[in-house]
């Protein structure tokens, strides 16, 4: 199987390294059993293949014009950062590369951010994915036809595969080796790389920490309200109370701006105090409700797992303290 790992402009570095090592790591493992590697790996370009360094040596390099390119996977690794509409517009000229071999059979992989430029493609409209959740606002917000799975770890859909943020792009790797060299050999990459495999939610990885809208002074102010009286807070309606505009218009240039609305930007930021508490105290969760700005629990508990896949206790359990 010819696997090709596309060395997009503004690539992360480690996602690159991780999805040809894994894959490598199998062949490996496979040759050990006394059987041929399975996956052919090259990379593919838009430049010399020096920047790669010689840690690819091995691996043959073609750069995206070459009209011979055939594929049978082709992984879009996540980006660096987190201008992604500059991101696709680097890498604009993979795009046809992805189309033609779709169209030809080829399954279409993307790990972590790498989604946005599958989702540029057009690929992905109408079909379930996943991505980073730092990311998932700005990719619910640029690709509304797509149907965005933020708590997936990985997601499948008509031979085009997405995963989740950062270790779940591991989950998406061995789900495809173990279709195609079967369980046991996933199981031994699994434990070559200390991968859990019955992780099932992404959620509680989130981290809500956004930066201050600098070009809209409007949305600014209230992130800034928000961010300082979230606990004073009951409603969005007491934010937005003290900008002078409408709430029609607020609410229209915050969620351009952020990409998600007011109301989300409140709940998002109470929930992720909540986690602090959690996380670094022992207050009981009853405290901790409170201290967010809530005060009906089944209405907190319900909104807490909705944002983080766990219960307030289940997340204690699994991020906070440890009494000695």
């Amino acid at each position: 199987m010819k696997l090709s790992v596309l060395a997009t402009k503004g690539h992360r570095l480690l996602s690159l390294v991780a999805a040809v090592d894994v894959f490598a790591t199998a062949n490996r493992f496979l040759e050990i059993e006394g059987e041929k590697p399975f996956f052919e790996i090259q990379i593919i370009g838009q430049s010399d293949h020096s920047v790669l360094a010689e840690s690819f040596r091995d691996y043959p390099f073609f750069d995206i014009s070459n009209p011979n390119l055939k594929s049978d996977v082709i992984i879009v690794p996540a980006f660096a950062n987190r201008e992604m509409q500059e991101n696709i517009g680097n890498n604009i000229r993979f795009i046809p590369f992805l189309h033609e071999n779709y169209q030809n059979g080829a399954s279409l992989v993307s790990l972590c951010t790498g989604s946005f430029l599958l989702a540029a493609s057009g690929l992905l409209n109408g079909k379930s994915a996943t991505t980073h959740l730092e990311a998932s606002d700005k990719f619910e917000a640029a690709f509304p036809e797509v149907n965005l799975q933020p708590h997936a770890i990985i997601t499948e859909n008509e031979n085009i595969y997405t995963s989740g943020g950062a270790t779940s792009s591991f989950h998406l790797k061995l789900h495809l080796i173990q279709k195609f060299c079967g369980r046991e050999i996933a199981v031994r990459v699994a434990k070559n790389f200390a991968i859990d495999l019955d992780r099932n939610n992404q959620l509680y990885f989130d981290q809500f920490k956004p930066d201050l809208v600098e070009d809209d002074d409007l949305v600014c102010m209230v992130q800034k309200l928000i961010n300082e009286k979230y606990s004073e807070i009951k409603t969005v309606e007491e934010a937005l109370e003290v900008v002078p505009s409408s709430r029609r218009n607020i609410i229209r240039r915050f969620k351009q701006k952020t990409g998600i609305t007011p109301i989300r930007y409140l709940q998002k930021t109470k929930i992720e105090a909540a986690k602090n508490l959690l996380e670094t105290t022992n207050k009981d969760i009853l405290e901790v409700m409170v201290s967010c700005g809530y005060n009906d629990m089944k209405n907190f508990r319900q909104l807490f797992k909705s944002l983080t896949g766990l219960t307030p206790k289940g997340y204690r359990d699994k991020y906070g303290m440890r009494l000695s």
